[in-house]
């Protein structure tokens, strides 16, 4: 009697000591991502290619890469050795406190921006010792690809310990801003208040309200013809006036950019925001609003050029008439003096 076999030798080992001292603790998603790495240790695989086998975002791959390297179970070539999270620790008080000049430059520059209380370098340090925000600036680093200045470490400090941000959320605002190609410390800072004052909590809330910022952007961006990137911070902010304080639909929003594009000849934010807020002032609400306005405009149009030819056509008649007297007056004049002699 003879057998088929559906599972060959060719296997995957596990370690014990990874099943005993990190599985119970470990994320579900991140065992997937060490389990699908383990199976093709000796392959080159790429971000996208772990993305695709597993069904996960590229973000979702970084966050969990991020994870098994800080515990020290995975090393990339940049880094032999995984230190540990003292030596983690001690490495950025040691960077922290070589950038002091950084942090005096950084407290000079003139910048506008909410007050907001200052932390020391000790209050710093001290949060550090909170295993929570000291992951939270290690993904971020690791996003990044940076060492944090004190300046930046204090912002840090600022969202979690002073707005009492989740560093679940704190780690999704960076993880948004540079997918977004925004990797400059300033904006994670005005996009992390942003969702603050909106009340967001969760990272199912931030990311909902992301989804539809991304569609709605998008759609300006690609109307205007700027698809290599994305909104600028001042940019940003139009847009989420036009859909969200101003109301207006997608289709009225394109429609002022076209309009904005076939006046300037260029993608003008300031001048699309000038017509979205003049609609708004009319009571526009959809694109037969802005038809009726337009309809409004041609018959206003017409009355003041009606006006204008017959003010020029008074204008010429009364031009003709002096003509006339004065040629009779020279006339008379002319008769006169032949009289005369």
């Amino acid at each position: 009697m003879s057998f088929t076999y559906r599972f060959q030798v060719d296997a995957t080992l596990v370690s014990n000591e990874f099943i005993d001292r990190y599985l119970a603790e470990a994320n579900g998603e991140y065992v997937k991502v060490y389990l699908y790495l383990l199976r093709h240790k000796d392959e080159p695989v790429s971000l996208e290619k772990i993305a695709d086998g597993l069904n996960h975002t590229e973000a979702d791959i970084r966050r969990a890469i991020a994870y098994w390297e800080k515990l020290g179970v995975i090393g990339t070539p940049k880094q032999a050795a995984s230190p540990s999270v003292g030596e983690k620790r001690a490495v950025a008080a040691a960077n922290a406190s070589m950038a002091q000049s950084e942090l005096a430059a950084a407290d000079q520059e003139k910048e506008t921006k909410a007050a907001r209380p200052l932390y020391s370098q000790d209050q710093v340090n001290s949060l550090q010792g909170n295993s929570e925000f000291a992951e939270l600036l290690y993904i971020a680093q690791r996003y990044l690809n940076k060492i944090f200045t004190p300046r930046e470490l204090e912002v840090f400090a600022y969202l979690y310990d002073g707005l009492h941000m989740s560093a679940e959320l704190l780690e999704y605002v960076v993880e948004y801003c540079v997918q977004g190609g925004h990797t400059s410390i300033r904006y994670i800072e005005t996009v992390a208040i942003s969702w603050h004052e909106k009340g967001f909590a969760t990272v199912d809330q931030a990311k909902a309200y992301a989804s539809g910022f991304t569609k709605n952007s998008f759609s300006v961006m690609r109307a205007f013809g700027l698809t290599g990137r994305n909104p600028g911070e001042m940019e940003r902010e139009m847009i989420e006036r036009w859909f969200g304080e101003y109301g207006f639909t997608k289709e009225v929003v394109l429609e002022a950019c076209n309009r904005t594009i076939e006046a300037t000849h260029n993608p003008s934010f300031r001048y699309a925001d000038r017509i979205l807020s003049e609609w708004r002032k009319a009571g526009v609400h959809s694109l037969t609003d802005i038809s009726v306005l337009d309809e409004k405009y041609k018959g206003q149009k017409n009355q003041k050029s009606q006006k204008n030819n017959r003010q020029a056509n008074n204008q010429f008649l009364n031009f003709e008439q002096r003509n006339t007297d004065y040629d009779s007056m020279v006339l008379n004049q002319v008769k006169d003096w032949i009289g005369e002699q």
